[in-house]
């Protein structure tokens, strides 16, 4: 499968790219990756002389410019056309590779890949679906940022999309998929929620109807379905909060002799959480609704969140995660009575 990069998205790019494709070449063997990065040429292979790194295997598409993070993400299409993270969307929608991977700007990401890769057909709005930490391994969160209003259909297609990718990729068989509310009475959240509710229990989903946010690390629900910006409230509390029990177990374990004799002993533990916690192990959240799969790499990622983005776009194609998602999506039309 062939998997293009573009190795100019992110804060530590292009070092950390080829970081993660050097590690991904090493650990994925079993997938047959055929690696493309897009972006200067010249400054990626020099970059890879400095650190070492063998290009043997890896295809290297010239791309001259980079689109900033603070750039209106509609110039993706227009001032920096000629962009790494645009020419590796055309190459995407042109056939020319099985999935595309970006650290990039998030923005610009959402309106490329919906303007140039495009939407499955019948697909409303793309969502970003985030999995993160809970007590019970991982949960997937959708839409965690890239659409902040939705209309209640919309929400009911993100269940849906967030249900295949759960069983799929995350390996949870018959997610439970729930809506996030105030409350868990019918009755809870505005008319949107109101409706998507409704609309979600007619499904033949998993459902178990409105979570409130407290539920959410604890292991309400696998599949978390949201607007926007709801969704990114949520996801950036988890990761403050994260940051927060961190540095307080920390200073817990080492404010005396005899806490630090307990650190020893638990450092095993520790480690463990540490890792169940690193948003660097997942690698990236998938924008799912695209006829492809593009998946949003953290901006600070370094080679290992690279390399396990990598994986995870390989795992989505190897399991069909898009024609799973086409193929339930058309059921869904064909309940209502809509073209597919």
């Amino acid at each position: 499968m062939k998997i293009i990069i573009d190795a100019f998205g992110g804060d530590n790019a292009p070092a950390a790219v080829l970081e993660g494709c050097d590690l991904a070449k090493k650990t994925l063997m079993g997938y047959d990756l055929h690696l493309v990065l897009t972006g200067d040429e010249e400054k990626i292979k020099e970059t890879a002389r400095e650190k070492g790194i063998n290009l043997t295997g890896v295809e290297v598409v010239h791309a001259p410019t980079v689109i900033p993070v603070c750039e209106e993400p509609t110039q993706i299409r227009r001032k920096y056309k000629d962009c790494s993270m645009a020419v590796g969307l055309r190459m995407l929608a042109n056939g020319e590779g099985d999935a595309f991977i970006t650290a990039g700007s998030t923005g610009a990401m959402v309106v490329g890949a919906t303007l140039i890769a495009k939407r499955i057909k019948g697909v409303k709005r793309a969502a970003i679906a985030t999995p993160v930490p809970n007590a019970k391994g991982r949960y997937l969160l959708l839409d965690s940022g890239a659409n902040e209003e939705c209309r209640p259909e919309m929400l009911r297609q993100f269940g849906v999309m967030g249900a295949v990718y759960a069983e799929k990729v995350m390996g949870i068989q018959n997610p439970r998929v729930g809506l996030v509310n105030i409350g868990t009475e019918d009755s809870k959240g505005t008319d949107t929620q109101v409706e998507a509710n409704k609309l979600l229990r007619e499904t033949d989903l998993n459902y178990v109807g409105n979570v409130e946010a407290r539920e959410l690390p604890l292991g309400g629900c696998d599949v978390a379905v949201a607007d926007g910006f709801t969704g990114n409230v949520a996801l950036k509390l988890t990761e403050g909060m994260g940051k927060f029990f961190s540095a307080e177990l920390k200073k817990m374990l080492f404010a005396t002799p005899l806490t630090k004799m307990g650190a020893v002993l638990l450092s095993g533990q520790i480690k463990n959480f540490k890792k169940r916690m690193d948003a660097k192990e997942v690698g990236g959240a998938l924008l799912l609704g695209i006829r492809r799969p593009v998946i949003k790499a953290h901006g600070n990622s370094d080679g290992r969140a690279m390399m396990n983005a990598i994986h995870q776009a390989a795992i989505c194609c190897k399991n069909d995660v898009v024609g799973q998602i086409t193929a339930s999506l058309g059921e869904l039309s064909a309940v209502d009575g809509e073209e597919e």
